[in-house]
């Protein structure tokens, strides 16, 4: 298995309701991507100081799967319209399990 997990800053200009929008949009990849075995996403419960605002964990079977997912059309549009324009910082990790 193969887990994905991206990390987001968003800029201080990012709305709530683009926040809500990349949250809605991600969680339909499930049944857009056949190679998504779960998809777990979640705002900062802001327990921490410094921490990055927005969390997305995605399970494959394999590194296949991964990127298949990472190189879809919707997933790469959610990127370009929605989740690039507000992003301040990313970072991410893929790692077997």
């Amino acid at each position: 298995m193969i887990r994905h997990t991206a990390l987001f800053k968003w800029t201080d200009e990012a709305t709530s309701e683009q926040k809500q929008k990349i949250a809605a949009e991600l969680s339909a990849l499930p049944a857009i991507v056949p190679s998504v075995r779960s998809l777990l996403l979640g705002h900062d419960a802001g327990l921490a100081t410094g921490n990055f605002d927005f969390a997305v964990t995605v399970d494959f079977d394999d590194e296949a799967g991964f990127f298949a997912y990472r190189d879809d059309p919707a997933h790469r549009e959610i990127i370009t319209r929605d989740i690039l324009p507000i992003t301040a910082q990313r970072v991410a990790v893929q790692f077997k399990f």
